[in-house]
């Protein structure tokens, strides 16, 4: 199939989802949305309606003409959202609209109120998400891609790793190696004020430190201001350091997290890590398959754990509290459905492209990390981030 049915076929999708769901028509304004359906992420309004679509572009149409793979006698260069209603919306006999309302601000929402009168807003975000979380060919190759790049970041690691260097040093090396692998540079969060640093690293007795601005294992920061991901800590002789750093490629994330030690690991760290690769390997090779609910696989790494001597490391934070995600979807943002947490009983489906995300925090064996995002299919799961998955150690 090439490239232009691709597009063609999700808006149909939506559109199919609109008509059976009696929803009149659609307004998209988030660029990850407007990408996923016509190929562009330039600023514009998509509108969809049962039977027909027309992309208002805000600005940038030179870049559109180039970037799409819809009809081209479907793009229209308008900046206002008002002459967009007039054009498009205002004829229309059925009044209920749908909208991505988990990311349109208040104030724009009292626009989209001032502007169509007598209309119906109903929220569309789910939808778009559930179509968008089954991947076709196209989008698994882009994380394929992803994969290869962020493979480049794990030797770049590899290499730099030793006592001495700072969590800063080490990010910077992995990113760069990213960069010129052709990571985009960029990561996308379905998130109101969401900020992230470039290459979240942690190291030693700062992994213990979990950031509420993404309550996982990120690192600390440099400053109040973004309190996520590499310090400027020196890392020392037997630190454990975790590099949870995903690539984007073509529009496309991958989300990888490996385990190091700064010179020997010590028999407990080396112990504990074999645990937390089996219950990885137990949930990726075992448990997730299509229709098993996300529940149910959380349920399952916590049974696994149990048959380890680190069952209450496991998914562990330093307040005490025990992680209630075990994963989540990955794609055009880092964090998609499906999402795997302990009261989740979405289902998982064939072509889902899931990261499995686990963590190990004990007091002698320090704290551990593993990630890897994997291709759910009808006859088994491959894991898409190739680089190495054993805990390393840099001499």
């Amino acid at each position: 199939m090439n490239q232009k049915n691709i597009f063609l076929n999700r808006l149909s999708d939506l559109q199919e989802k609109l008509g059976s769901n009696h929803i009149g028509s659609a307004l998209l304004v988030y660029s990850r949305d407007i990408l996923y359906y016509t190929g562009t992420a330039q600023p514009g309004f998509l509108g969809v309606t049962p039977d027909d679509y027309t992309l208002y572009v805000k600005s940038g149409k030179n870049f559109v003409l180039n970037d799409v793979f819809i009809d081209l006698s479907k793009i229209i260069e308008e900046r206002k959202l008002a002459n967009v209603y007039e054009q498009y919306f205002s004829k229309l006999k059925n009044k209920k609209i749908g909208l991505e309302l988990d990311i349109l601000s208040a104030i724009d929402f009292m626009e989209y109120q001032r502007i169509f009168k007598g209309f119906e807003f109903i929220n569309i975000s789910s939808k778009i998400l559930m179509q968008r979380s089954i991947k076709d060919p196209y989008e698994i190759e882009q994380i394929r891609k992803a994969g290869l790049a962020n493979k480049k970041g794990y030797e770049a690691a590899c290499a730099a790793l030793r006592p001495g260097i700072s969590e800063l040093e080490l990010s910077a090396a992995v990113e760069h190696a990213h960069r010129l692998a052709g990571h985009e540079g960029s990561f996308f969060f379905r998130m109101h004020d969401f900020f992230m640093s470039m290459g979240p690293i942690g190291s030693g007795e700062s992994l213990k430190n979990t950031s509420g601005v993404l309550y996982s294992l990120t690192g600390t920061g440099q400053s109040a201001s973004v309190p996520i991901g590499p310090s400027k800590r020196i890392i020392k002789k037997s630190d454990t350091v975790i590099i949870d750093i995903p690539c984007h490629i073509n529009g496309y994330h991958i989300d990888q997290t490996r385990s190091f030690v700064a010179g020997k690991a010590q028999p407990e760290t080396k112990e504990c890590y074999k645990a937390l690769k089996l219950i990885s390997d137990h949930l990726i090779h075992e448990i997730i398959r299509p229709g098993i609910s996300c529940k149910s696989i959380y349920e399952a790494g916590i049974s696994k754990a149990k048959e380890t001597d680190f069952y209450d490391a496991f998914l562990k934070f330093s307040n005490g509290k025990k992680s209630i995600l075990a994963g989540h979807g990955v794609g055009i943002e880092v964090n998609e459905p499906p999402v795997i947490f302990a009261h989740n009983d979405q289902k998982i489906a064939q072509n889902n492209i899931i990261a499995v995300e686990l963590h190990m925090m004990d007091n002698k064996a320090g704290v551990l990390k593993l990630e890897d995002t994997i291709h759910v299919g009808k006859d088994g799961n491959k894991i898409l981030t190739i680089s190495p998955r054993h805990l390393f150690e840099s001499g």
